[in-house]
């Protein structure tokens, strides 16, 4: 049985995400930094796959992953090249994003949550040699992102290539997701657990508060601090998740909203921001500015709605991605495990791995992932997201979006 908790945060991950891109507010990005959590969770799920198929997991994944972002290409790319995007060999990125993908000037905007798969793909790529390395040397391994990240921002290493920036800022969040899955943070006793998330939460806040972005303390503008911030944040979140949740359950509505959000996060993540950005105009004709909660609770509604109506013209991509029977409305019914699955998870024991359903080996102790049963998402599916905060774009508010990341 799969941990409903696990499938809650991921929910309220690809929520968050959506309501800061429509609002713009900083506050949320402390909250909840949604996209590190996201990159976390995605972690655990790609260490339980690699342990259980070893690298032929990595094809596995991104067969689960490139569907959707092929079906959102299918359909901006033409109208960018329509608008005035050159056709060079770099539009073939939209097939196989190791970097960022050519756009045009609305393009850029409304399809700037690509930078998270971008991400997603890198952190797949080296997740093999991640987890030989993190296996043996545990605490080196989960610091050298950290260390990567704080020497550029010292200025020790100037001028990095862009992945490796982005190495620094989320793959911390996706190797505590490493150490999520093999229990490690379960294991790690109050003592502590508590002074380290409570020092990295002072440290991160710290620096926060002394090098505010352009957006005042938009975590997406201070990359050190989104790091420590998030890793203190994941500490406790996953931590001491329960082992379950059934209360999420405990209202149809809630336990269906999970499910959904879960089985069609990339989906929500990669359409949402085109919506955003095509109801901005809406500030200017009806006058719903940043201080009009009403004007923000209606554009988060249709933002919602809008997403809501392509998630049930595209989301059963993701299904075939992940070899489900397509659904329109996910969670309706429960599919049939199949008998060889069946008879691995009988074999193996142990807890189910995050967002799997499946047994984790070695473990004592249920630790089941997000959804309820095999409804609640693919074991392979990134979330998150998708994000997030973390997405070029991101970070801009709706009446002034820019190009720029998260």
């Amino acid at each position: 049985m799969r941990n409903r908790y696990l499938d809650l945060l991921r929910a309220l991950a690809i929520v968050r995400v959506v309501v800061y891109h429509v609002t713009g507010w900083a506050s949320l990005t402390l909250v909840f930094p949604a996209m590190s959590v996201m990159f976390a969770l995605a972690g655990s799920l790609m260490a339980a796959s690699l342990t259980r198929s070893g690298p032929t997991a990595v094809g596995r994944r991104l067969r689960r992953l490139l569907p959707s972002l092929w079906v959102v290409a299918a359909i901006f790319v033409p109208a960018m090249l329509f608008t005035g995007l050159p056709l060079t060999p770099k539009v073939l990125l939209w097939l196989f994003p190791v970097a960022d993908p050519p756009a045009n000037y609305w393009g850029a905007l409304a399809l700037s949550p690509i930078w998270y798969l971008r991400d997603y793909l890198w952190f797949v790529l080296a997740s093999p040699i991640a987890l030989w390395l993190f296996r043996r040397f545990p605490l080196p391994t989960l610091l050298a992102p950290y260390c990567l990240l704080l020497a550029i921002e010292l200025g020790i290493y100037p001028n990095p290539h862009g992945v490796l920036r982005e190495f620094g800022l989320y793959f911390g969040a996706w190797l505590l997701g490493f150490a999520h899955q093999a229990g490690m943070l379960r294991r790690l006793a109050n003592r502590v657990l508590v002074p380290v998330a409570l020092a990295l939460a002072a440290v991160g806040g710290a620096w926060i508060l002394a090098h505010p972005g352009p957006r005042g303390y938009d975590l997406n503008d201070i990359p050190l601090g989104n790091a420590l911030w998030s890793a203190a944040f994941i500490l406790v979140a996953l931590g001491r998740a329960p082992a379950t949740a059934a209360w999420v359950d405990r209202s149809a509505l809630v336990g269906r909203a999970v499910t959904v959000l879960n089985r069609r996060a990339l989906t929500v993540y990669l359409w949402h921001m085109a919506f955003v950005v095509a109801l901005t105009p809406l500030v200017d004709v009806v006058g719903w500015s940043h201080q009009d909660l009403l004007g923000l609770a209606i554009r988060v509604v249709l933002v919602f709605l809008l997403v809501g109506v392509v998630t049930a013209l595209f989301g059963w991509v993701e299904d075939v991605a992940a070899q489900r029977p397509p659904e329109l409305i996910p969670g309706g019914g429960r599919p049939p495990v199949p008998g060889g699955r069946r008879h691995a998870e009988a074999r193996s024991g142990g807890s189910p791995v995050p967002g799997s359903g499946r047994p984790e080996p070695g473990s004592g102790r249920p630790e089941p992932p997000p959804g309820a049963g095999r409804s609640a998402g693919p074991p392979d599916e990134p979330t998150a997201p998708y994000p997030e905060d973390g997405v070029p774009g991101q970070r801009a508010r709706p009446d002034e979006i820019t190009a720029r990341r998260r």
